[in-house]
């Protein structure tokens, strides 16, 4: 091979060169395209992991809620429960101690 190019560009010593490092950009470009692709693959399934667990969070918020509700009303229930035996209690001293008394 000449050390020059001449006007058959066959003889130039640099095209062997040049058109490895073409062949090596294409496959850079067609690792890059996958890799791409892949990239592009994660974002959605990320993006339907994301909605799942924003359905899964609402449904937890509700379903805490709920659990709040329902312990409130057992508590309220006991309360009121605590309070009418009180009540009792107090009413029948009241009678037992009026009824001693006589009236």
């Amino acid at each position: 091979m000449p050390e020059k190019c001449t006007d058959n560009i066959r003889d130039c010593p640099l095209t062997a060169r040049v058109e490895a490092l073409e062949e090596s950009n294409k496959n850079h470009s067609r690792v890059h395209e996958g890799m791409y692709d892949r990239i592009r693959a994660l974002e959605t399934e990320n993006a339907v992991q994301n909605a799942h667990w924003k359905n899964v969070d609402a449904k937890l918020d509700e379903l805490t809620g709920m659990v709040k509700e329902l312990t409130g009303k057992a508590g309220k229930r006991w309360d009121k429960l605590a309070e009418t035996a009180l009540v009792v209690i107090a009413t029948a001293v009241i009678a037992f101690i009026l009824g001693k008394a006589g009236l």
